[in-house]
């Protein structure tokens, strides 16, 4: 006589998962720089991680009911770096899938290049965001080596042709 074959996992027993709910979250935020030309900086804001790692990314947050994405972009990175700054041009979008509090988010995140718009005013950089842990201007050269990702990175190579033709 052979074993048993074992039950085929039931449906809504106990230790049955419920599916996720899903969720579709729109940002929008980018990369603003403190000038035109070969010395220009971009900000870029640093966030820790769960391993208590400090990642560089671009400032980005909730689109608001009644807002545009654009307006978004100035908004988010204005609360983020205290800088404020005009759009130049889009970027472009990225979107990526996570699980958090139970939910499987969708988000998609438009991002913008925008110049500042008041530099006499000053460029102090600020990290009063509770959500930021830093807030650095990094030379453009440099950009790509310190964002820790890569969807992010592609993004920086629309920048010279967005601002060639916003000259």
């Amino acid at each position: 006589m052979s074993p048993p074959t074992p039950a085929p996992p039931s449906r809504g027993g106990p230790g049955a998962r419920r599916p996720l709910r899903r969720v579709d979250e729109t940002s929008a935020g980018g990369l603003v720089l403190d000038r035109l030309g070969p010395a220009a900086r971009g900000a870029l804001i640093g966030r820790l991680d769960r391993r208590g790692r400090l990642l560089w990314s671009l400032p980005k947050g909730h689109v608001e009911p009644g807002e545009s994405e654009r307006e978004t972009a100035v908004r988010e990175v204005a609360e983020e770096t205290g800088i404020s700054g005009r759009v130049v041009g889009k970027l472009g979008t990225i979107d990526f899938w996570f699980v958090a509090e139970g939910r499987r988010v969708h988000k998609t995140v438009h991002h913008y290049l925008l110049l500042a718009s008041d530099p006499e005013r000053g460029l102090e950089l600020s990290d009063a965001d509770v959500e930021v842990s830093e807030v650095a201007w990094v030379p453009v050269a440099e950009l790509a080596a310190r964002l820790a990702y890569a969807d992010e990175r592609r993004l920086l190579e629309k920048v010279p042709d967005l601002l060639e033709r916003s000259a």
